[in-house]
């Protein structure tokens, strides 16, 4: 964290600890005397998102980039273009391609170190600079969103007032801050896009300039700075001035802060996210930028880390197992250290919620948040990602599938509206079918029959840019126990097999579910501000299903997975479910993994399970 108070000058604040800690301060070339701090907890608010400046504001004089593109985007022109990591036509939105662009990134022997080597929208490529931890992620984030004219900005506080650095200028809601720039004055060459690259357009003010003692920049000749890579970066002079400027204010503790990036589930981990090792609540911490998830045979993954440091260092490629050792360490979220809000994060994506920018997340990302009060889902995360980064077998990976379903259906039972929960969970049984058939010699119906329940069906996925629900983030748990008390009531009143009531829009209203009780049922509200959400009289559309017929379901497995199968009528699993879980494995039975669901099915099957 860079600290501030009561400075006319800014110095260092090298607190560093090796190559563990990242932290500091700036160079003499501003002067000011407040304090920039992260925010505190956001709670149940961080699900939603807060709102910064108005979107229609007049920032002409500050403006650092013109938003053009939105992150959602995937069919306008913009985005059907080929970028630098992606075809043309991709059907991708910006953050995943941020994830690609990432991904696709040269590992090289750098200057310093073996580091990694950045490409621009326009062929020009560069080693990364010597940057502190956390501007290592500031930095790409914020360069990604300059050259695609995507709304960005991270919040600081200044003495309790929201500071907001964003392509809007450095800015609070009362104005300018801090006698900031106002960039419009600055060039922008972006024009120019590869005709620059035989005559690259300068600012000799930026490439004068750096961001902290230490921050030279040999690789691009005597004297240069941190100004003089973001100057060769950019074409856009004004996006290297502001971006110079927000690394100065801010770091690893902006970073952790729920306001800028998210907590993010570990089976969702991918390029561009960031780890943190935060081993106190307030002050120095370390930020680590992932930049490679592999995915391996049997559900592993490998993921590379390179991380900065301070003084400023190139950031250094760690190789898998020291990743590793970084990712599955308590300092990121762990026991004893949940409440530092560290570990795995995603940057938020802002938005037009309201007419606010409002710094929220992509509707993909929404059951892969975790609350930053929920210490104890953030402490779960470096158990799965010891398992994740490690070999297992084809048990251990059916038993970590089979946690994710929960975890969704449980997503399911707070926010029944989540369709990104219900499409998480169907991806994690597709995993299922192809593990169960290629290693325990199961069909479709079978793990259907195993381990599928009623709540599976009840919020059937649904096709998102086509259903209004999926825009609805208000969703309660009273809502998902009417919706269950519904379907209950049907099955009980029908004289056969009835499919169930799936919780969507019909006619664009929920009446059915909302007439049983008035009282639970919350009012429809487009959080998300999707077009589909607005949509008068619309059903909204089922995705195709892969699992079995829910009235084939239902003969075949009373009561569905919760209990390990079908139900003889005397509380005792039926043999067919056990001896598919724990029969007839001859090099050893897969028990282990699922014992603690079918302990009576391993005792009855003692001869395959040892």
């Amino acid at each position: 964290m860079r600290n501030f108070a009561g400075l006319v000058v800014r110095s260092a604040l090298a607190l560093c600890v090796g190559l563990t800690a990242c932290d500091g301060g700036s160079n003499a070339e501003e002067s000011f005397d407040e304090e920039l701090s992260p925010g505190g907890e956001l709670g149940k608010a961080d699900g939603a998102g807060v709102a910064a400046l108005p979107v229609d504001g007049d920032y002409s004089e500050t403006e650092v980039w013109e938003v053009r593109n939105q992150w959602e985007d995937t069919d306008t022109p913009a985005a059907r273009e080929a970028g630098m990591a992606w075809p043309a036509d991709s059907g991708l939105n910006w953050d995943e391609k941020y994830a690609l662009w990432v991904e696709s990134l040269e590992t090289i022997d750098g200057f310093y170190n073996e580091s990694f080597e950045i490409t621009t929208p326009w062929g020009k490529t560069l080693e990364a600079a010597k940057l502190d931890c956390a501007d290592v992620a500031l930095a790409m984030r914020a360069s990604f969103a300059a050259w695609y004219n995507l709304p960005f900005f991270i919040t600081a506080y200044d003495n309790g007032t929201p500071v907001h650095f964003g392509h809007f200028g450095i800015r609070t809601a009362d104005g300018i801050w801090n006698n900031m720039p106002r960039f419009a004055q600055f060039e922008d060459f972006s024009d120019l896009g590869a005709d620059a690259l035989d005559d690259w357009p300068r600012d000799n003010t930026l490439r004068s300039r750096g961001v902290q003692n230490g921050d030279d920049q040999d690789f691009l000749g005597e004297g240069s700075r941190t100004g003089t890579w973001l100057d060769e970066l950019h074409l856009n002079k004004r996006a290297g001035r502001f971006i110079r400027l927000m690394l100065i204010f801010t770091g690893s503790p902006h970073l952790a802060d729920s306001r800028n990036m998210f907590n993010l589930e570990a089976d969702a981990i991918r390029e561009g996210d960031v780890n943190l090792h935060r081993w106190q609540a307030q002050g120095v911490g370390h930020t680590m930028f992932i930049i490679e998830v592999d995915k391996l045979e049997a559900g592993k993954i490998d993921a590379r880390i390179v991380e900065g440091n301070l003084p400023p260092a190139q950031p250094r490629l760690l190789d898998a197992v020291t990743s590793k050792l970084r990712l599955v360490s308590t300092h990121g979220g762990g026991a004893g250290f949940e409440a530092n809000n560290g570990g795995l994060k995603r940057f938020r994506v802002a938005k037009n919620m309201g007419g606010f920018w409002t710094n929220t997340w992509m509707s993909a990302d929404e059951a892969s948040w975790i609350n930053d009060t929920d210490h104890e889902a953030m402490a779960a995360r470096i158990d799965t990602l010891q398992g994740l980064l490690g070999e297992v077998s084809p048990e251990e990976k059916l038993a970590a599938l089979l946690d994710i379903v929960e975890q969704k259906r449980d997503h399911l039972r707070t926010k029944p509206a989540s369709c990104s929960a219900r499409t998480k969970r169907e991806e994690a049984f597709a995993e299922i079918y192809a593990l169960a058939a290629a290693e325990f010699d199961m069909t479709q119906a079978e793990v259907d029959a195993m381990y599928r329940i009623e709540d599976d069906y009840i919020f059937a996925e649904l096709v998102y840019s086509q259903s209004k629900t999926c825009c609805w983030l208000g969703s309660t748990e009273a809502m998902y126990e009417t919706i269950i008390a519904v379907n209950e009531l049907r099955q009980e009143e029908a004289q056969a097999c009835i499919e169930p009531l799936v919780f969507k829009a019909v006619d664009g209203e929920y009446e059915e579910f909302r007439s049983h009780a008035p009282g639970t049922w919350a009012a429809y509200s487009n959080d998300e501000n999707c077009p589909q959400g607005d949509l008068p009289n619309h059903d909204d559309v089922e995705a195709a299903h892969e699992g079995t017929p829910y009235c084939e379901w239902k003969a075949g497995d009373e009561g569905g997975g919760d209990d390990g199968g079908g139900d003889d009528g005397g509380g005792e699993p039926d043999a067919p479910s056990c001896e598919q879980h724990c029969g007839g494995q001859s090099d050893g039975c897969w028990c282990d993994a699922a014992c603690e669901q079918y302990g009576d099915c391993c005792d009855d099957y003692a001869d395959h399970c040892g």
